[in-house]
């Protein structure tokens, strides 16, 4: 006898230990949301409240979590005011069960010197949601009779003899109009390169009229060179003023280059200084025209 009231004893004890510790502790469980699909993702939120002196500890990925599947573990910091601890954490969980409405709880583990407790939370309910609705008893079916339109096939023979004959067009047309072609396309070309020349002389000149410096006088020199070099091809960046004058025959041009190079190697002012410009200029426009009428008259 003195045995067993020993023993109902202590598990008199044992009971009122743990309700003193269960008297401070407080776990809630909800799901975030009333229903789900089968496998959706589901939150759901475990929190804690509890004396600091209390060790607890929430359920991780090695817990056995029944009909659901756990996908995700969040966790926040632990917040303790006047030496309660408030824990929570949000588990990410698939709801893999047909029960129409399942009920479900975690539980926080408090950890003792030999021993732990398991404290659940309340039940909270997830009704399942069908994505097939049920079929009615009777099936009915609706006539229709309305003219049902198929969309025809791409039609790639026509689509390649409309390219042959696009190709065909193309070919006469330049076989007929291709050297009128090519010599418009020339003729405009020239004219956008003259057109550039001129506007870019004028500027030069302008530059070495109102402030006549070596600086100036070689740009000035060098946009004439430039430009008769690309109209005609032959090098006359490379050409010193004697050697052009040759080619072109026009030993008077020499004269013209010298009123511009006095700039340059004697560093002062040239007399008539716009004038000699308007003769280089008069000279492209020349060799310009010339080249024009040599494309209108190209067989």
């Amino acid at each position: 006898m003195g045995k067993i009231r020993a023993l109902t004893f202590s598990i008199l004890l044992y009971f009122i230990h743990f309700s003193v510790h269960a008297q401070g502790l407080k776990v809630e469980g909800y799901f975030l949301q009333d229903s789900a699909k089968l496998g959706e993702r589901v939150g759901y939120v475990l929190k804690a409240e509890y004396p600091t002196k209390m060790n607890i500890v929430f359920p991780d990925s090695t817990f056995e979590y029944r009909d659901f599947s756990f996908l995700e573990k969040q966790t926040f910091t632990s917040y303790t005011p006047d030496s309660i601890t408030q824990d929570s954490a949000v588990y990410y969980l698939s709801n893999f069960s047909l029960d129409p409405i399942k009920t479900y709880a975690l539980p926080v583990f408090e950890i003792l010197k030999y021993d732990s407790l398991v404290h659940y939370a309340d039940n909270d309910s997830l009704a399942l949601t069908l994505t097939i609705q049920p079929l009615p008893e009777e099936l009915t079916f609706k006539d229709n009779d309305k003219y049902l339109s198929i969309e025809k096939d791409f039609n790639y023979p026509y689509l390649l003899i409309f390219l042959g004959i696009i190709l065909i067009i193309g070919l006469v047309v330049l076989v007929v109009f291709g050297k009128k072609i090519q010599k418009q396309w020339a003729a405009r070309k020239l004219k956008k390169q003259h057109k550039k020349f001129l506007s870019k002389w004028s500027e030069t000149v302008q530059t070495l009229q109102e402030k006549p410096s070596l600086q100036a006088a070689d740009e000035t020199l060098w946009v004439w060179r430039d430009y008769m070099e690309r109209l005609t091809g032959k090098p006359y960046r490379e050409w010193t003023a004697t050697e052009i004058g040759e080619h072109m025959e026009r030993p008077e041009i020499v004269k013209e280059f010298r009123k511009i190079e006095i700039i340059i190697y004697a560093n002062r002012p040239s007399e008539d200084v716009l004038a000699t410009c308007d003769k280089l200029k008069e000279i492209c426009v020349e060799m310009y025209n010339q080249k024009i009428k040599e494309i209108h008259e190209r067989k």
